[in-house]
This record gives structure tokens, C-alpha cells and sequence, in this order.
């Protein structure tokens, strides 16, 4: 999988939820930080970019190298695992797109 595709994955996301709470430029002046989840062991890692800054979006290139299943001949994230799911921090908890989205009323 190429790194347009996964980004794709994304760009989804953000299409899905837009004008909605579940999109970062929609929830950040509520103190929700984006974020991944690895559903299988709970694991949560805020979104960063690839030198390891905590990103404004939701970015791949900063997940740790156990969620990478593949990367591209420059080093980006091209693909992850299934299990890993996009969503927000905020007041020490996960919370999936949806459920920010039901949370902030715009």
C-alpha cells in the first residue's frame, strides 16, 4: 500500500467528520489532543510528526515503529496495523471520532 493510499484512510475520516467534533481544527479549543489507539492492547500514542513533535493533525509517520507494517523507500509510514484507530486525548482518556463528535456541538 502506497502512502497516498494510506493516507487515504485519513482523508476519509476527515470527510466523514467534517463540520462535525470528530476533526481536529473542530475540537483543539477543547483541549482534545489527536491521537491513535492500537484496539488490541489499549496502547495510546498522541499524534506526532515524524521527528517525534507532537503534530497539530492526525499524522502516520509518528506511530511507533511495532504499529509500522510498512514504510516507503523515505521512510514514511505507508501502512499500519489494522488494529490502530485515529481519535483524541483529552482529560486522560480515548476518545474515537465519534465520540468527540457527540461531545462537541459546533
Amino acid at each position: 500500500m502506497d502512502t497516498q493510499l494510506q493516507s487515504n484512510r485519513l482523508v476519509r475520516e476527515n470527510g466523514q467528520f467534517s463540520g462535525t467534533g470528530g476533526v481536529s481544527e473542530q475540537n483543539q479549543h477543547q483541549g482534545f489532543i489527536p491521537a491513535f489507539m492500537d484496539k488490541l492492547s489499549g496502547d495510546i500514542v498522541l499524534s506526532r510528526f515524524r521527528n517525534g513533535m507532537l503534530a497539530p493533525i492526525h499524522t502516520l509517520d509518528g506511530l511507533p515503529e511495532c504499529w509500522v507494517t510498512a514504510r516507503d523507500v523515505s521512510g514514511h509510514v505507508t501502512e499500519i496495523k489494522s488494529s490502530v484507530i485515529s481519535g483524541f486525548f483529552r482529560l486522560g482518556r480515548f476518545f474515537t471520532r465519534e465520540e468527540a463528535a457527540a461531545l462537541v456541538r459546533i
